[in-house]
């Protein structure tokens, strides 16, 4: 394959949006023994799409996908440690200050909006990509990033659980009312959309005012980066701080009453301290540059706990800026939790920054027990249902007579569930709803089919355990009423169906249902690993379903579903953990939250013996009676193997017996489901690596330690299986799990430019829309949005991705290099795996080596895209992938 010379540094573009859950069955399911393991080593347990899971869309892009970053702004990451290292401020002011005025003189024009010092080195500053491109060579610089947008998840509000379940799932509730532990002397910083410190449950008087209350007796400091206009999609859009840290979006506020609500509601640490960060406005988007303002200002404020329930989706490098800082203010003495994201049906790889950093305590989400939801009624029997986002609105009164699409099947072809217009039976009656079952296609397709149909509302039913809360957003528009049950339900409505004539009455209010998926992973839960094979997330709490606090103009109460409410409820358990152990370290309370989770049933197909892949789970459930009892410690939590490139891993756990006896742990192992195949369609199996401990048993002397050894490898004969399982050490009264996750083969022999069929391919601006063109239709005039794209999908993330242009010789192929000095019109570095189709623009001009702009002239052309893999060594051929356009043709528009 060609090298290129290589001139300048890639310019470091991310550049997907940050977008920023109690039985005594359950709880003794979940702290008691492991369910049996299934046998059957190499078993083929289907695709997350055979099982119902619906991947996000890899159709054309719109013209609105290729501007995730804020335009020309960028983060610059100065040669030096933090003061957090000890660096003082003074030496890392004058660096910045001596980068911008080298990159002045070499013709820059560079506007510093913005100098950070406490946990990164750096500064926000505003210019052109140009200029920021030439900036990675100048003196003193280590990397450039874009400023990202952050998007805060969803709301996904139809059901109100009682936050006592999620308490009593992870033992909260045990520890608060036997150990006295409620978080007090212990602050927790939320950097969020501010926190409505009126609420009455976070220490407010009830009246809604910002300037009252503030600071409170619970939320008793913080500062809000941005007022209330402020969104970051919007050009022109600026930051206007002030004092008052409120929120009238409504996130940050739940965020806080799951850790520290005492009222209504009773958070996980209900007299904790709460310091508030507002880094978002009232509606849209916020950004990278504020998010570490607000980290700087949270670690210099003396936090305790940092919690961030937002993330860079797909962000998966350990080195982004937020999650660097993250690693630099957990060594100096703060817990930070982040969530692990919500893009669990996109598959693997879709973690994000700062939940991505390696000393983060990463966070998956846990269905809830029981439900508040809307209802509607046949006879007197009630169903529960979440109303799909993007639909019509749900019916509180009335009647309508409920066909079925077609008999229960597990068939991919099945007529119930509503895939093919022409199998879609007609309505009988003028008002009818129409049960399909969910599988095969979109919720979309299945909803549009019974709307043109004349169906005038949507029963869909899921094919496995659990509700979802589904989307119909697409074209054409959805506007019949689409809910959601569960399986259960489903099956029962068909039968009924089948006895005579079914009619649902649509009620107002709410009822309380179980969870039908209660203690198993939502399905938004994000999967590792890290672009760099790191094991994420590392443990998992109730994130599903989330009933807590929201501001008083919002009715004060409310839920919520995310990562983003799994988060919290581990930031409070951190809080629990420093009010027993004031003195100990980040790494000590993330071992004692991790090393005693309980590992969890596999949520696609439970109670069969499998348990849920360890990179989407981690350790497993949050044990809050373990980790505050437990008086055995891991010195690294978590094992993250790499791949299998160098044979076989030799690895050691340090085990501490801090008791006041000698105890004896019993050591094992257990595996979790492996996934392979697409990253995006991940498919299931049972690959158990051979697991040789260096002993089954280990004794250790109170306050003293032993290593225990284990060799790993695996035989899978294939390349990018994710494989892991647990080290397990059982005492008398313990029982620790030390997660572990690696790949097979050899990481740099996966597919990631051309896995997918027809891409990448020549992309032209078609409406709102970039469209695939060839032969003739590839002419641009380089007029507004018509110019180049490359359309492509990533399948795994990449170290650099080049584009680079050369002349077409009248037979098609590749002539002189455009720019050959530099080599490249454009290089970046430090991408996450695609989640859909992208489209990457080229506006014909290129930098020379002297940092003059030049713009291509008319004529044909050929664009080359060549990546380096994740990890993989730039001089070593093999690890770079490459594409060739076909010819396409620039005729510049004549003024």
């Amino acid at each position: 394959m060609r090298h290129l010379p290589a001139h300048r540094r890639a310019l470091l573009s991310p550049r997907s949006l940050l977008t920023a859950g109690a039985a005594a069955a359950l709880a003794a399911a979940m702290f008691g023994p492991l369910p049996a393991q299934a046998d059957g080593q190499g078993d083929d347990l289907g695709t997350a799409s055979s099982h119902g899971v619906e991947a996000p869309a890899k159709g054309s892009p719109s013209l609105d996908d290729v501007k995730g970053s804020v335009p020309d702004r960028y983060l610059v990451q100065v040669e030096g440690a933090p003061q957090a290292q000890g660096t003082p401020q003074r030496t890392l002011k004058t660096k910045q200050t001596g980068v911008v005025e080298k990159a002045e003189k070499d013709g820059l024009d560079v506007t510093v909006d913005q100098s950070f010092t406490h946990a990164w080195n750096g500064m926000a500053v505003s210019m052109t990509k140009a200029d920021a491109e030439a900036l990675q060579d100048v003196d003193g610089v280590t990397a450039v990033y874009p400023v990202m947008q952050v998007a805060l998840p969803p709301d996904q509000d139809d059901a109100s659980p009682e936050d006592e379940y999620a308490n009593a799932m992870t033992g909260v509730d045990t520890v608060q009312k036997v150990d006295g532990l409620d978080g007090e002397g212990v602050t927790v910083g939320v950097i969020d959309s501010g926190v409505d410190y009126n609420n009455p449950d976070l220490g407010g008087s009830g009246t809604d005012d910002q300037t009252k209350d503030f600071p409170g007796s619970r939320v008793t400091m913080g500062y809000d980066f941005v007022g209330d206009d402020y969104d970051s999609s919007v050009a022109g859009s600026v930051p206007k701080p002030d004092e008052y840290p409120d929120d009238c979006g409504g996130h940050g506020t739940h965020v806080a009453g799951i850790i520290g609500a005492d009222g209504d509601v009773t958070g996980v640490a209900p007299k904790a301290d709460i310091a508030s960060y507002r880094i978002f406005g009232c509606e849209g988007t916020s950004s990278t540059d504020v998010i570490l303002a607000a980290m700087d200002r949270a670690f210099a404020d003396g936090v305790d706990v940092i919690n961030m329930s937002l993330g860079a989706s797909f962000m998966t490098w350990d080195d982004y800026p937020t999650a660097q800082a993250s690693n630099e203010i957990t060594a100096k003495g703060v817990v930070v939790v982040a969530s692990g994201g919500n893009e669990g049906e996109a598959g693997t790889f879709s973690g994000g920054a700062p939940g991505v950093g390696s000393d983060v305590i990463t966070v998956g989400s846990v269905e809830n027990t029981d439900a508040h939801t809307p209802y509607f009624a046949v006879g007197k029997t009630k169903y529960g249902f979440t109303s799909a986002e993007d639909g019509g609105t749900v019916p509180t009164s009335g009647k309508v007579v409920l066909a079925s699409a077609g008999e229960d099947s597990d068939a991919a072809d099945a007529p119930v569930l509503a895939c093919d217009p022409a199998e879609v039976p007609k309505p009988t009656k003028k008002k009818q709803a129409l049960l399909v079952k969910r599988g095969t296609c979109s919720f979309h397709d299945k909803a549009a089919n019974a709307q043109e149909a004349g169906y005038t509302a949507v029963v869909l039913y899921n094919n496995s355990a659990g509700l979802i809360s589904p989307t119909v957003a697409g074209d054409p528009e959805i506007t019949i009423p689409v809910v959601s049950i569960t399986q259960d339900d489903g099956v029962a409505l068909q039968k009924a169906i089948a006895a005579g004539t079914t009619k649902i009455a649509w009620k107002d209010g709410v009822a309380v249902f179980p969870n039908a998926g209660a203690g198993l992973m939502s399905s938004f839960s994000s999967y590792g690993l890290t672009a760099e094979l790191g094991l994420k997330p590392d443990l998992s709490a109730p994130g599903g379903q989330i009933y807590s606090t929201v501001p008083l103009e919002q009715g004060g109460h409310g839920t919520k579903s995310g990562t983003s409410m799994a988060s919290p409820h581990v930031a409070g358990a951190a809080a629990l953990m420093l009010q027993e152990h004031a003195g100990w370290t980040p790494k000590q309370v993330k071992s004692a939250l991790v090393n005693t989770a309980d590992p969890l049933d596999w949520s696609l197909e439970p109670g069969k013996g499998y348990l849920e892949p360890v990179h989407r789970q981690g350790a497993g459930m949050l044990d809050m009676v373990e980790a505050a009892h437990t008086s055995t410690s891991v010195a690294e939590p978590t094992i993250s193997l790499g791949d299998s490139s160098q044979g076989a891993h030799s690895v050691t756990v340090n085990v501490r017996n801090d008791g006041d006896a000698a105890k004896t742990y019993a050591v094992s192992t257990r595996t979790g489901v492996a996934t392979g195949g697409s990253p995006s369609d991940p498919a299931f199996q049972v690959a158990d690596p051979s697991v040789r401990l260096s002993s089954r048993s280990v004794t250790i002397q109170p306050h003293r330690s032993a290593l225990v050894t284990a060799r790993i490898s695996e035989d899978f004969g294939e390349d990018g299986i994710i494989y892991g399982g647990w080290i397990q050490l059982t005492s008398d009264d313990e029982d620790l799990s030390v997660p572990f996750a690696g790949m097979s083969g050899d990481y740099q022999n996966v597919e990631v430019l051309g896995a997918h069929d027809g891409l990448p391919v020549l992309g032209k601006a078609q409406g709102e829309n970039i469209v695939p063109v060839s032969g003739e239709d590839a002419t641009y005039s380089m007029s507004g949005d018509d110019v180049p794209y490359v359309l492509f999908y990533l399948d795994y993330p990449v170290e650099r991705l080049d584009v680079a242009v050369y002349h077409a010789k009248a037979d098609g192929s590749k002539g002189k290099l455009v720019n050959p000095k530099v080599g490249t019109v454009s290089s970046e570095s430090k991408w996450g795996r695609s989640s859909e189709t992208e489209a990457l623009p080229w506006d014909g001009t290129y930098q020379t080596a002297k940092g003059k702009t030049v713009s291509a002239k008319d004529g044909t052309y050929i664009i080359e895209v060549r990546v380096l893999k994740a990890l993989g060594d730039p001089d070593t051929a093999s690890d770079w992938e490459s594409w060739d356009s076909e010819v396409l043709t620039l005729s510049h528009q004549k003024p």
